[in-house]
């Protein structure tokens, strides 16, 4: 709750900054701000979120003890480029930085050292997403966001030798992913606030196993990739 709590706060601060300049976002005759922005063939934003990484795991023995992976909230911040292809349609570039952490506690051990692995990652993101839009009623504007993403992972241990016998837990650098999720875009007087949501979905296995093929922490993973969902604030 720590780390969501400044974003909340940001959400507060702007409805009260919207309220304070006599913003009529909700109200039944609201005054129509920026009314021509989403005319514009091309613009720029920002955006701050936070996340929630997992890691779906397959097993080549599904008899075995699943590995329990442990979540924690991480943070995002990127830039958003936007085109508009028609009406209701826009390609959307996002590049971000997103951390995230993760713990992952394998079964059969009794050692703490051999038990714990922490995956700390801090990844450079490169979504390339389509959104819909609905009509814009008032100052509000519902949409759906869905597309591809590909991640360089800069702390994966990926070209280090030692693995988990030297309490090293290795993740290719690169990995591919899809997303999917909706938000909703708010015109205020001088900027839009879209808040969203999103998840995204590994489709390449991200794993770098183990040198002995036998590993106790590796051996039994037959696919190992990330999902999360995402919460950003964008500004416009």
């Amino acid at each position: 709750m720590k780390k969501i709590a400044p974003f909340l706060i940001l959400l507060m601060l702007s409805f009260t900054g919207m309220a304070q300049s006599g913003t009529n976002i909700f109200g039944k005759d609201p005054i129509i701000h920026l009314e021509n922005f989403q005319k514009q063939r091309v613009h720029f934003g920002y955006y701050l979120g936070f996340n929630s990484f997992d890691f779906k795991i397959d097993y080549k023995d599904l008899q075995a003890t699943d590995i329990v992976v442990k979540k924690t909230t991480g943070f995002n911040v990127g830039i958003v480029a936007d085109l508009k292809l028609q009406e209701h349609i826009d390609l959307r570039f996002e590049p971000g930085l997103y951390y995230a952490k993760r713990d992952l506690s394998f079964p059969g051990f009794t050692n703490q050292v051999d038990i714990l692995r922490e995956v700390s990652s801090t990844y450079i993101h490169f979504p390339l997403l389509l959104k819909f839009s609905s009509l814009r009623t008032g100052n509000i504007r519902p949409y759906l966001v869905g597309g591809i993403s590909s991640t360089l992972n800069l702390s994966g241990n990926s070209k280090t030798k030692d693995d988990n016998y030297e309490q090293k837990f290795r993740v290719k650098p690169w990995s591919s992913s899809y997303e999917i999720g909706f938000g909703i875009d708010i015109f205020s007087e001088y900027f839009i606030f879209s808040p969203s949501i999103r998840g995204l979905f590994g489709i390449t296995d991200e794993l770098i196993r183990d040198n002995n093929p036998n590993s106790p922490w590796t051996g039994n993973i037959d696919s190992m990739k990330s999902r999360a969902i995402l919460i950003n604030f964008t500004f416009h």
